[in-house]
């Protein structure tokens, strides 16, 4: 059944309530690879709950996940999940992320975008606390066989890779247990956890969540050219390149820009192979 852009886009935002303590930080932490050195004190950010912080990517597992499940069973959305990925994720932060929370979250279908041989849903989740609006994440989904509707093709999120050596080069190994405990915060996908459930999606062994080198690549951001400051994050996107596995490397390369940091992210192992493309985390 073809996508009606239309009725999904007129449909009323889906509502619920969300709510988070510090327990749910240190998970999201430690499945993005925190915590190395345990006795670091620049990690102890990460997992000690009396100097904790909360890296902005830590959004996509407390809001965009209900976006993404509530949006794919809108009205005039009906397709087949085989066919949908995860093309690319954008972030904007209205003000630092508590450590502690009870919020709103807001969730409808934002966009629809007509790519000719595929579509691309955008799933946007604002979410609210009784002081104001605390993030807006919109998740791009890429629907293979859906376009052809005669839809706006959207806008190009590609851009160039600058033409000069990188700022700052950092690589972040993967564990071979991180895609199992990334998935304890909210994304139980068994692509990242079951061989026999991979092998039919066409990879011969799990892959790791592309959320989860979101999240690593923005902490190695922060960590390195924000000073370790997660108050300075305004906004983050990316777009999703390629597959990475728990036992590789990922390779963050970094350019300085004025109010931003572009990144490319690519797989030690492999050549280089992209991972995250289009990365860019706009800051104070």
């Amino acid at each position: 059944m073809p996508i009606d852009a239309a009725k999904a886009l007129a449909a009323e935002p889906r509502l619920g309530d969300i709510a988070w303590d510090h327990k749910d930080i240190q998970l999201y932490h430690l499945g993005l690879g925190a915590g190395i050195p345990a006795a670091d004190p620049d990690e102890l950010r990460y997992t000690l709950e009396s100097r904790l912080h909360v890296l902005p990517s830590f959004a996509t597992v407390a809001g965009a996940r209900m976006a993404m499940l509530g949006g794919l069973a809108a009205p005039g959305i009906d397709v087949d999940l085989a066919a949908v990925l995860h093309g690319g994720h954008s972030i904007e932060l209205h003000r630092p992320i508590p450590v502690e929370g009870r919020a709103r979250s807001s969730s409808k279908v934002a966009a629809v975008y007509d790519k000719g041989k595929a579509a691309v849903i955008v799933l946007r989740s604002e979410v609210a606390d009784t002081d104001g609006p605390l993030w807006t994440s919109d998740a791009q989904i890429f629907v293979r066989g859906e376009g052809g509707f005669g839809g706006d093709r959207g806008p190009s999120a590609r851009s160039e890779t600058p033409e000069r050596e990188p700022d700052r080069v950092e690589e972040r190994f993967i564990r071979e247990e991180q895609a199992l405990l990334y998935r304890l915060s909210g994304d139980w996908n068994p692509l990242h956890a079951d061989p026999e459930f991979a092998r039919t999606a066409g990879f011969d062994r799990p892959i790791l969540h592309g959320l989860c080198s979101y999240g690593m690549t923005l902490k190695a951001v922060v960590d390195t050219l924000l000073g370790g400051d997660v108050s300075l994050v305004r906004a983050y996107r990316t777009r999703f390149a390629g597959i990475v596995f728990p036992g590789e490397t990922l390779r963050i390369r970094m350019w300085r820009e004025p109010g931003r940091i572009r990144a490319e992210v690519g797989a030690v192992e492999r050549d280089g192979a992209p991972v995250l493309a289009d990365t860019v985390v706009e800051h104070a």
